[in-house]
């Protein structure tokens, strides 16, 4: 059996910049998911935004099968030709997974086709993540619902599409509710956005969000 290819994105940017980031993921996200997610069946590699082409060239793309996309202070610098590159590859087949803040990252919203905005605030909120969609490959083997002692606070109303499968709903401590887990077919790809994952906290270290990801990798591979 051949294996996934898997290619982790991350700005790394805030991991080189802020202690308190760097001291939580050292080798950054990406490295972090890269050794997290490690199974026989994948074959993981990473890339950045200062790389060359922000490490995702033609050929990389090409063989990749699923892209995982961590974005935050720097949907801007991401050159419009590699937007269109990811584009064109998901329309091919290749799957799309969209973390945290990645919702206003260009290749998101083009995806999505909305604004992707939403109502938020950093407060370290607990979040309790209920799966309402427990049939879905994605949510195989988690349960009713997992909880995340700190979190980024996102709240509705949240601009995403209307053909959008929501399969997680978030509640946060000041009430707030959101569409926290969702998927799209665009084109022959399909596309996963999973909202945990703010910088400053803990949240890939937990089993549940990386079942999570580990599900979203093989249900998103063409």
């Amino acid at each position: 059996m051949s294996k996934i290819r898997v290619t982790i994105w991350n700005e790394f940017i805030h991991e080189k910049h802020n202690p308190e980031v760097k001291k939580l993921y050292p080798d950054g996200i990406h490295g972090m998911l890269a050794k997290a997610l490690a199974a026989s069946d994948l074959e993981i590699r990473t890339a950045t935004l200062e790389e060359p082409e922000h490490g995702l060239t033609q050929e990389v793309l090409d063989n990749t099968d699923v892209l995982l996309w961590w974005g935050h202070a720097a949907h801007d610098k991401v050159a419009d030709e590699v937007v269109q590159r990811v584009l064109t590859r998901v329309w091919e087949g290749m799957g799309i997974i969209a973390l945290h803040s990645a919702h206003m990252a260009k290749v998101f919203r083009q995806l999505n086709g909305t604004s992707g905005k939403l109502h938020w605030r950093e407060s370290g909120d607990k979040e309790r993540i209920w799966v309402t969609n427990p049939a879905h490959p994605i949510t195989y083997n988690l349960p009713e619902y997992f909880e995340l002692p700190y979190e980024e606070m996102y709240g509705e109303p949240f601009m995403i599409a209307n053909d959008a499968q929501v399969l997680m709903i978030s509640w946060f401590e000041g009430g707030e509710v959101f569409r926290s887990g969702f998927t799209l077919q665009r084109g022959n790809g399909k596309l996963f956005y999973f909202r945990p994952g703010h910088e400053s906290f803990p949240t890939y270290y937990n089993k549940n969000v990386q079942t999570v990801l580990a599900n979203a990798i093989r249900w998103a591979k063409p």
